[in-house]
């Protein structure tokens, strides 16, 4: 093989390796960290609504803060497999209560104090499942969730009987991000892997051409020589 195709082939194996490990590294990595989910139901408006597609980050219980919007499985719970998304209100330590008094009694509050609940369609904390108020102190290990649209979420309010209508950290699957930057930058590594895989093809394919054109040029044995 003359210089220049040596060469050629040899970026083509170095370029293709390079954007095919790349390219299934990010991909690994990227169902390994991350995952998708189609919202299906009315229980957090206004901050997502029935055909929203969210991103999560797959995480442990343990790392989930009050404020995180989760998706959890519960099926001993609502009956089916599906994902089911509410936010975090309380987790272990915390004293939960609503809904008893006026003012900021109605709000929820977390260890005394009043939440400033933007996401709310409305500043008043629902009452509802047949419950006017509670009081609940959030066992360690567990979770205190809500849905958003508090007067059409079928959430911790309506299981307060079953340990203050708490779930266990294990039944987290995954945290709804916001912020995109980590998922794109997956994205774009395995579109320039899988670029770079295109590339070293191509690059190959020149070597082989070079090579080709490289024999075609090369003189005729002599006459005397002998071939093997």
């Amino acid at each position: 093989m003359s210089g220049k195709g040596r060469g050629l082939g040899i970026a083509a194996v170095v370029v293709g390796l390079v954007g095919l490990l790349s390219g299934l590294g990010g991909l690994v990595y990227a169902r390994q960290a991350f995952g998708g989910s189609i919202v299906s139901s009315e229980s957090m408006r206004p901050t997502y609504g029935p055909g929203d597609r969210v991103i999560f980050e797959r995480i442990d219980g343990s790392d989930v803060r009050r404020g995180d919007v989760v998706l959890f499985s519960a099926p001993d719970r609502y009956g089916f497999d599906e994902l089911v998304m509410e936010r975090v209100v309380g987790v272990g330590g915390d004293r939960v209560t609503c809904c008893t008094g006026a003012g900021a009694g109605t709000r929820v509050s977390v260890n005394g104090e009043p939440l400033r609940e933007q996401y709310l369609k409305s500043p008043e904390a629902s009452r509802g499942f047949g419950t006017s108020s509670y009081d609940v102190r959030v066992p360690e290990g567990r979770l205190f969730m809500l849905g958003d649209s508090r007067g059409n979420a079928r959430d911790a309010r309506a299981f307060l009987d079953d340990r203050g209508g708490t779930l266990p950290e294990s039944t987290v699957r995954g945290r709804v991000i916001e912020d995109y930057t980590v998922p794109v930058a997956l994205g774009t590594a395995m579109v320039l892997g899988a670029l770079s895989v295109l590339v070293g093809i191509g690059l190959g394919i020149a070597a082989v051409a070079v090579r080709r054109r490289a024999r075609a040029a090369m003189p005729p044995p002599p006459p005397w020589a002998v071939q093997i």
